[in-house]
């Protein structure tokens, strides 16, 4: 007797109206642009330059003052808080917690750019400033590439972590974004707008995943191209995205703690092979160099950076470039922000802060200095022609880099491998922080659902693709991070509120369980009271100390 097919591994669970709507919306998305695309592509084009010329200058402020915050909060008393109760251990070890934020944060980006936007500047300086292809072009290029890949990308990130791992480990709470809005709207959260708020985020992190998954795409056809011969486009990159899709829908069949984790520690280890293969090999001398002065650079003009709107030359440089980069972060936060925060139970808020800023933004200048500046060290010097193959075919610089070096067939392929990698980890933990959001914020949603966000996720890279490529991916995520960047605003609030409260009611106890202590209190306040009063020229031996002694009284000082 045959058993009966049990469907329990194909249920949803426990999802409500989140999953409807913002699945609805994203399945809509897909098919209008599908049937329309040159219609969708005009459109995304009006909505990004009507947003970069009205409020360009607010994603730059916002982004600017996250920084700040996150860096006090790890610096003030509120840093000894730790995600989780007083005795709870970290989950991960130090290393593999610090590998799966990289991975999970920005390894398909940082591949991508890592040749392509230093050279991208060297044949077009930032701003309009300075001549093409000069040192000067390469100098400033290099200190964008910093600042685009350096704190602020990662503050966004460390904020909604922040808060949503603060509510999840430390009130037991829901892991969702709109309970970290509680103590700011109360009870609200639990009725529509609670909903609203959480199918924004769903939506902004579909937007912001696909741009990724859209450029690891590229990358890996511009590899595939010149490995195989096949040609570079849409029909190749359609085939890429399935055979991705299916490697990461099985990943997300595993459990966190061992397809993520695994995954990301062998992303790491081919990472960190090739990064030094390229710095033993390539200019090794001229790179370290490129990185001291760099840095030096970054941290001397940051601030003005950081501002920078161009409004008197009417350019469309800030739009391109920095608004394309901190809406692309801010799109990413609720999933980058929600995956480290389930990964960073038994962390204090200092640990947490500096670990998801300083670390990775320091691998990342590493990175940007291993493999831009030995592009530029072969471009001034060699005349390699880097920045001729970026300017027909973006991803194509890293290959033409590698083409310097010996073993660059070997290189070839083992970069394609990276890229792959990091985008299966990426997609993976994306179907999971999708599948919490849409979930009601457990922590380990159905395999049902994360398979659910992982085919949406494949379609909306495919439709973005089809639609003009690298640029419907940026159109795409700065439009939809709008919304969710005044969202996190008032989350940063509402952070800041709970973590002040909590500080509050830890001295109300302190002060409590003082006042036992009240009586000897008085008497040490009297003693230094006393010693004040003493003259600094008299002698010690008629000091407090010495009468106190012949009272007979033990001495307060």
């Amino acid at each position: 007797m045959k058993r009966p097919i049990s469907f329990e591994a194909f249920s949803l669970g426990d999802v409500g109206a989140v999953l409807r709507v913002s699945a609805g919306i994203i399945l809509v998305f897909v098919i209008v642009t599908s049937l329309a695309p040159d219609t969708v592509q005009r459109v995304a084009r009006d909505l990004l330059h009507a947003t970069a010329t009205n409020v360009g200058w607010m994603y730059l402020l916002v982004t600017t003052g996250f920084v700040g915050f996150v860096l006090i909060l790890a610096l003030s008393r509120m840093g000894t808080i730790k995600l989780g109760p007083a005795d709870a251990p970290p989950e991960f070890s130090f290393p593999s917690w610090l590998a799966m934020i990289f991975s999970g944060g920005m390894g398909v980006g940082l591949v991508f750019w890592g040749v392509a936007e230093p050279m991208m500047h060297f044949t077009d300086p930032p701003l309009g400033d300075g001549l093409p292809r000069t040192v000067w072009a390469a100098q400033t290029g290099m200190r964008y590439a910093f600042f685009h890949w350096g704190l602020h990308q990662w503050a966004n990130f460390a904020l909604v972590g922040l808060a949503i791992a603060y509510v999840r480990f430390r009130h037991d709470s829901h892991g969702l974004i709109s309970e970290t809005l509680r103590p700011l709207i109360g009870d609200r959260v639990d009725t529509g707008w609670g909903k609203a708020i959480d199918v924004l985020t769903v939506v902004s992190t579909v937007f912001g995943v696909a741009t990724t998954l859209g450029l690891g795409a590229l990358q890996i056809n511009s590899g595939v191209a010149r490995l195989a011969g096949i040609p570079f486009g849409f029909p190749a990159q359609l085939v890429i995205v399935a055979v991705v899709g299916g490697l990461f829908m099985l990943s997300a069949m595993t459990p966190l703690d061992r397809g993520v984790r695994l995954l990301s520690n062998a992303n790491m280890l081919l990472a960190a092979a090739l990064l030094g293969f390229v710095l033993v090999f390539g200019p090794t001398s001229f790179i370290f160099g490129v990185m001291t002065q760099t840095l030096g650079e970054y941290l001397g003009t940051v601030m003005q950076m950081s501002l920078v709107t161009s409004p008197y030359s009417n350019g469309d440089w800030v739009e391109q470039w920095t608004l394309f980069y901190w809406a692309w972060g801010l799109s990413w936060a609720p999933f980058v922000g929600s995956f480290i925060a389930r990964i960073s139970r038994g962390r204090t808020i200092r640990e947490f802060v500096l670990g998801v800023m300083i670390v990775p933004v320091a691998l990342s200048m590493l990175w940007f200095s291993t493999f831009g500046g030995a592009a530029i060290h072969f471009e001034i010097f060699r005349q390699a022609g880097i920045a001729d193959a970026v300017a027909t075919e973006v991803p194509a610089g890293l290959y033409v880099l590698l083409d310097q070096l010996p073993g660059s067939d070997v290189l070839t392929l083992a970069s394609i491998l990276l890229v792959g990698m990091f985008l299966v980890t990426s997609a993976d933990s994306a179907t999971f922080v999708l599948g919490m959001f849409t979930s009601k914020g457990v922590l380990n949603p159905t395999r049902a659902v994360r398979l659910l966000w992982g085919t949406l996720q494949l379609l909306m890279v495919v439709v973005l693709l089809l639609t003009g490529g690298l640029e419907s991916l940026q159109a795409a995520s700065i439009v939809a991070a709008f919304p969710f960047m005044l969202l996190m605003i008032l989350i940063a609030v509402s952070l800041y509120r709970d973590l002040a409260q909590e500080l509050a009611m830890t001295d109300e106890k302190t002060r409590v369980l003082n006042v036992r202590w009240l009586l000897r209190e008085s008497e040490r306040e009297a003693a230094e009271k006393a010693e004040a009063e003493i003259h600094p020229t008299v002698p010690e031996e008629c000091g407090p100390t010495a009468t106190s002694a012949g009272d007979g009284k033990t001495s307060a000082s």
